[in-house]
């Protein structure tokens, strides 16, 4: 009898079913809106990347090179520049340039997203109650997890990788804008607000200011994030570097996936430095600059 008792076993609850049926009606739902932004997204990604592309390659490492030397500084053109060429010369340039071209949408689909969902959560202690667990969640969530809901809205290819991606690398954005508005030191808020100042011009003349640095340090954890994704996605047909990793892989010609991955580390430390150069500077007082 005792024996009965301990050997029952609870029904188990239909989550994967109860998901399905999610995304069924949503795929469904969200038809029309998926299906012009699929367009669009697709659009933009094949257009700029072909545009690139098709100008002479020595002509757009040249010029990248000399944007980054003149804007960023001479060590990071030169990287710029033996990084790029390397690329080149390993015959992965167009897949470099779709890649970055993939991570750069990415990263400003998800700073439309996070950063105003940051300012919210920031000004708003409710909705950073709310946002924090659900923000826990995404991020210790396997990133191979994001690409399954996608394929039932977008299918196989760029689009689904982009929103995949975007998805995975939205957090960093929203709890560095959140955390960089609340470490401001209060007394500065309280003497602005002394001033008379309104909710708006407090927040575009004090806070988001005061909070670059740390929204700065969010935008390059975005694009580290969107990047990593990005080779993840080429399991849904992103292409670019990620391709070409696992087209190495599948094939077992770990010589080519050394390549490509390479050229993953290429842009990785490029659009990393830049980030934090550019952070770097706009941290610095104008006493300092001169």
């Amino acid at each position: 009898m005792m024996s009965n008792i301990f050997n029952f076993e609870l029904p188990k609850f239909p989550l994967d079913k109860i998901t399905l049926a999610i995304l069924d009606f949503l795929t469904e739902a969200l038809a029309g809106v998926t299906k012009i932004a699929s367009n669009f997204i697709e659009t933009g990604v094949e257009g700029l990347g072909e545009g690139i592309i098709a100008v002479p390659t020595l002509v757009v490492i040249a010029v990248i090179t000399f944007v980054v030397w003149k804007f960023i500084g001479r060590n990071l053109g030169i990287f710029a520049l033996i990084g790029l060429l390397v690329t080149w010369n390993l015959q992965l340039w167009d897949a470099t340039i779709y890649t970055i071209v993939l991570v750069l949408l990415s990263t400003i689909l998800a700073l439309i997203v996070g950063i105003p969902l940051g300012i919210w959560a920031a000004l708003d202690d409710r909705v950073n109650k709310v946002i924090t667990p659900i923000l826990d969640f995404m991020q210790t969530m396997p990133p191979f997890v994001y690409l399954i809901p996608m394929i039932p809205f977008f299918g196989l290819g760029t689009v689904a990788a982009a929103f995949a991606t975007m998805i995975f690398a939205v957090p960093p954005a929203i709890r560095l804008t959140n955390l960089g508005i609340r470490q401001i030191d209060k007394e500065l808020i309280e003497a602005s607000e002394s001033f008379g100042t309104t909710p708006a011009q407090k927040l575009l003349k004090v806070q988001l200011p005061l909070a670059k640095p740390t929204i700065m340090a969010g935008i390059n954890q975005t694009i580290m994030l969107a990047l990593s994704m990005v080779v993840i996605a080429a399991m849904i047909g992103a292409g670019g570097l990620g391709g070409k990793v696992l087209a190495a892989l599948t094939r077992f010609r770990p010589g080519e996936a050394f390549e490509a991955g390479l050229g993953v580390v290429i842009v990785a430390m490029l659009l990393d430095r830049i980030t934090q150069n550019v952070a770097g500077r706009r941290r610095k007082s104008p006493a300092e600059t001169e």
